[in-house]
């Protein structure tokens, strides 16, 4: 079958001929219908050769979609055509987190070995993939698999990242998104859903503010030297209520800081360049401010997430490749040349 592979750090992935897998005891084997394209892969594939963490060659793809095609030994309850998006981040099952549904914190996923699909286990880039237990899959009823595969991981990770701020963002307040990709464009839809307050997006381009306005933001900021002074004008003294930076970068960082208000949070959501670090201290950001960097999201969580897509709220923006040319998507990705998330449909 065909594979999109990263073969080897910082070079472009490969598409590549490679076994179809067969299901072993519990598992469960999908024909893959989408899977998405994520800036984590980017990051990946850009990662350097010493103390790379994966195994070489690996099936990319975290996003992922299909119907079942076979069931290995001991798994019941799955028929096989059903359509479900695969819940990425692998757990135990049995820890402390684990059992509350939050696989994406478990605490013996690195002593065991345990990783999510793209992400140390070949991913959805492929016609076929393996899904170690069918507790990792969720069914999509009559949702269109290649606009609802992006919000298994560009629809759960914001979601997470909001809800434990819904109860600040009453009438009154602001919220300011940081970057409006893949996450951030479904992040503004979100808050615009479920709270009522006053949203700011900021991204570098017209064409990305734009974008912004088109989803739900009501006022918008070009993501500049400027920005935090810009926004300010638009808070007054109180500044932001919360701010959700999803791209990750010291910049982004150091101006989410610099907009955040009084009892506010600041949220890091993007992954950056993976050393970005905001600064705190007491007289560093304004008093009682919250500072979090929270990791995709529960399984429940995607349940939810699925049920909003079904209720027509939320609509990820999608630019669907075939197979053949998932290179391209992967090469818009790193270009920042995408207005939403690439989707890979196999054919």
């Amino acid at each position: 079958m065909k594979a999109i592979q990263i073969v080897k750090p910082q070079s472009p992935p490969e598409l590549r001929e490679v076994d179809k897998p067969e299901p072993g005891p519990g598992q469960v084997l999908l024909e893959v219908t989408a899977a998405g394209a994520c800036h984590s892969d980017d990051f990946v594939l850009n990662l350097p050769a010493e103390g790379f963490p994966y195994p070489l060659p690996m099936t990319l793809g975290h996003e992922g979609a299909g119907v079942v095609a076979a069931v290995g030994r001991g798994v019941t309850g799955l028929s096989e055509g059903t359509s479900v998006a695969v819940y990425g981040p692998w757990g135990c099952g049995t820890c402390h987190f684990c059992s509350r549904g939050l696989e994406n914190y478990c605490s013996r996923a690195a002593e065991l070995g345990i990783a999510p699909p793209g992400l140390g286990n070949p991913g959805a880039m492929a016609e076929y993939m393996l899904v170690d237990d069918p507790r990792h899959l969720v069914p999509l009823g009559d949702l269109d698999p290649v606009s609802a595969v992006p919000l298994t991981d560009a629809g759960l990770t914001p979601y997470h990242a909001i809800k434990p701020t819904l109860p600040k963002l009453v009438g009154g307040t602001t919220a300011v998104v940081i970057g409006v990709g893949g996450l951030g464009h479904v992040g503004i839809q979100l808050l615009r859903h479920l709270t009522p307050a006053r949203i700011i997006a900021l991204d570098v381009t017209d064409e990305k503010l734009d974008f912004a306005r088109e989803n739900g933001a009501h006022e918008v900021v070009r993501s500049d030297a400027d920005a935090v002074t810009n926004v300010r004008k638009i808070t007054g003294n109180e500044g932001a209520t919360a701010v959700f930076d999803f791209v990750g970068l010291q910049p982004t960082l150091d101006a989410a800081m610099g907009m955040v208000g009084t009892m506010g949070d600041v949220v890091i959501v993007g992954i950056g360049d993976g050393v970005a670090a905001a600064k705190v201290g007491f007289f560093t950001q304004p008093f009682e401010v919250s500072v979090r960097a929270p990791y995709w999201g529960a399984r429940e969580e995607l349940i939810e997430v699925l049920d909003l897509a079904r209720d027509g709220v939320l609509k990820v923006a999608v630019e669907r490749f075939s197979l053949d040319d998932g290179l391209e998507a992967y090469r818009r990705l790193a270009a920042n040349e995408l207005r939403g998330r690439a989707v890979v449909v196999p054919e």
